[in-house]
């Protein structure tokens, strides 16, 4: 039997640099930082890293604003940094995914810097450019994710420039054919390098449409998810022409067609859109992305109800694709708190939703912080850094408080940088350091740890198909099955023991060794405790 590509079943760590480590004591993290933490990372028994942007940025998005995608910002370090964080994760059995932010750039970058000076040089078109309406409105009525109008007036050509996220990230002009022939240039840059993978940012957004049409408006019960909040007006409108146009699948296809020159590569592609499962979809059947991920699990319902919903939904819809999921990363509130609201967060609650992602069809994106149940930050509103959470200020906080620096001691700097840190470190996160937690064999850290081993065993849940079973709220329960193996899994997600009368015929037998509070069956009932998992085998 062939062996299934190292990315299909994949647990991925993502990486927020700035957080991690930090090596010079300048208070942000940097990739020597990294490098010196590989070890821990390989230990929790993950499969591949995905560190977010270390490219060199004015920072004005933190590194999602680049100003040259060759190049690794002096804070960070240097290229040599990143071949050794290359060469020592390789050397550890870690695959390493990057960030690639390819629908727009810095303002900073030398591509704007040029297109900005005069509507006939020789980068004029590279971004998307639109003259005023006669009364010197904007072209059109599209809004920006972080607030206000999608244009922006350049006095030195007379037009206005696109930006769906900050005024200085300005949209590329896919439609350029030399546009999409530099952005791939860059990509094999680091192909070339060794990465095997790269995590797409915004990958929805390259194209727009090309007449300008206006987005129609959002009737307000609608105005809800998507990670938007309801103050923010970019949730009153449909965005059917702003991004996700069908102009993209080529696009993908050109970028697929490099990455097979490189064989062992994978592309995971961030898809926000309208209907973002439907595009997970789309952008990955044959010949275009390996994988897709959405927010559809980055949202505030918990509910097993909405969650088997969701992945029910992508299944019917996903012939030939592969998903990855994902509860928790850089732009949403932790999911230990996201997912427990109010009060004490129990001690391995979010260990318990870790397990249930990773029993999922698809891959796994793990955020930084999540093997250790760390709860959302409190940072008081001088604290923050985020132009977003200042911009939605008090309604919306922004992202600082899931991006503060890594627990790695319970010191008052977590280890984390002997200057200050760039964001504060979290009284309650001390008492959850890596340090205190290895010291404890029934930590959160070592049931990860534990629960990651156990499911590298069991190829069932690593590539197996997905089929729901019927059960009550807050029960999520579903059967894997793989060459010839079944296997039940059932996750309590409440917090009082649960009974399950047992399909008719279901007569599995228990799968130990998880490490997770187990459920144990009563004759034909399935009884779980709270927060219980269990795992049997149905063959």
């Amino acid at each position: 039997m062939a062996t299934a590509p190292w990315w299909r079943g994949a647990v991925i760590y993502q990486i927020y640099p700035r957080s991690f480590r930090d090596s010079d004591g300048d208070g942000i993290g940097d990739l020597p930082g990294i490098l010196e933490k590989l070890d821990y990372v390989a230990g929790l028994g993950v499969d591949a890293i995905w560190i977010s942007p270390f490219f060199k940025s004015p920072m004005a998005d933190f590194g999602y604003d680049i100003a040259d995608y060759r190049a690794v910002d002096p804070m960070f370090g240097t290229l040599e940094d990143f071949d050794r964080v290359l060469q020592r994760a390789h050397a550890l059995g870690l695959k390493v995914m990057i960030d690639q932010v390819l629908s727009h750039t810095s303002d900073q970058h030398p591509w704007f810097q040029q297109s900005r000076q005069s509507r006939d040089n020789p980068k004029a078109d590279w971004y998307v450019w639109a003259d005023a309406k006669p009364d010197g409105s904007p072209p059109n009525n599209w809004l920006s994710i972080f607030g206000g109008v999608a244009w922006q007036w350049e006095p030195r050509r007379g037009q206005y420039y696109l930006h769906n996220f900050l005024t200085s990230q300005p949209d590329l002009n896919f439609h350029n054919p030399e546009v999409r022939r530099a952005v791939l240039d860059n990509v094999e840059f680091w192909l070339q390098r060794g990465v095997d993978g790269l995590r797409l940012d915004a990958i929805n957004f390259c194209f727009h449409d090309r007449l300008l049409r206006d987005n129609p408006p959002k009737p307000p019960e609608l105005r809800v998810g998507r990670g938007f909040s309801p103050d923010n007006p970019y949730a009153f409108q449909y965005h059917w022409h702003n991004n996700t146009q069908p102009e993209n699948l080529a696009f993908l296809e050109e970028l697929r067609a490099l990455m097979d020159r490189y064989p062992g590569t994978a592309a995971l592609g961030e898809i926000s859109s309208e209907d973002s499962l439907a595009t997970m979809d789309e952008y990955t059947r044959a010949g275009r992305l390996h994988m897709g991920y959405s927010f559809e699990l980055l949202t505030e319902d918990a509910s097993a109800a909405y969650i088997r919903a969701t992945v029910e939904r992508l299944e019917a819809q996903m012939k030939e694709g592969w998903p990855c999921w994902s509860i928790s990363n850089h732009d949403v509130a932790r999911v230990a708190s996201r997912w427990h609201p109010g009060g004490t967060v129990p001690p391995h609650f979010a260990t318990q939703l870790s397990a249930m992602v990773c029993s999922l069809r698809g891959s796994v994106c793990v955020y930084q912080g999540e093997e250790l149940g760390l709860p959302e930050a409190e940072l008081p509103f001088e604290a923050l850094q985020d132009p977003y959470g200042i911009a939605f200020w008090p309604t919306f906080k922004g992202r600082d408080d899931c991006r503060t620096p890594m627990p790695w001691t319970d010191a008052p700097d977590a280890g984390f940088s002997s200057g200050r840190p760039w964001l504060p470190v979290p009284e309650a996160h001390r008492p959850l350091a890596v340090s205190r937690q290895e010291a404890d064999p029934a930590s959160p850290l070592n049931a990860f740890r534990r629960f990651l081993r156990w499911r590298r065993a069991q190829p069932v849940l690593v590539h197996g198909d997905i089929a729901f079973l019927d059960a009550p709220e807050p029960l999520l329960a579903f059967r894997r099955t793989h060459a010839g193996s079944a296997v039940l899994a059932v996750f309590n997600l409440g917090e009082r023991e649960a009974r399950w009368p047992l399909p008719d015929g279901c007569r599995p037998r228990a799968l130990d060794g998880h490490g997770l509070p187990t459920g144990v069956i009563d004759g034909s009932v399935l009884v779980l405790p709270p927060r219980g998992v269990y795992f049997g085998r149905l063959d």
